[in-house]
């Protein structure tokens, strides 16, 4: 396959040669189509037995079900106090520390977890210990 020439190499005013993929041939004429005859019935005995694609399974479904599916994802934004959102770098830090770095995101699904993890006496403690903010982006100073 040769690469065709630069634009500005072709001569002014003449135009490129069709491509062979655009012209169009006349196609042959088709006879025209026969009613199709009906298909027989199928014999009681034949309609009862189970086919052999539909008794076994393939092969390579069975490798498919192996494969555990990842967990569809959701981005979400939300307003946090710079004191709390300093508490997230402590965390961070004191995660490398222990051995296991840690993202943000993998920190607050901790935290979810561990809040889920508690009896309703203690979760409502916890949710009592967080103030109430306003919602909305911060304003801009």
């Amino acid at each position: 396959m040769t690469p065709s020439p630069a634009p500005s190499t072709r001569a002014a005013g003449r135009k490129a040669a069709p491509r062979k993929s655009a012209v169009k041939k006349a196609a042959p004429a088709k006879a025209p189509a026969r009613p199709r005859a009906k298909a027989a019935p199928a014999s009681p005995a034949r309609a009862a037995r189970p086919s052999a694609k539909a008794a076994a399974p393939a092969p390579s479904a069975a490798v498919k079900t192996d494969k555990p599916r990842k967990p569809k994802l959701v981005r979400d934004s939300f307003t946090i106090p710079k004191a709390e959102y300093g508490a997230i770098d402590r965390l961070k830090t004191r995660a490398t520390q222990a051995g296991r770095p840690a993202k943000k995101s993998e920190l607050l699904r901790a935290g979810l977890m561990a809040l889920e993890a508690l009896g309703d006496p203690a979760f409502l403690a916890a949710l009592k210990a967080v103030p109430a903010i306003k919602t909305g982006r911060p304003a801009k100073s």
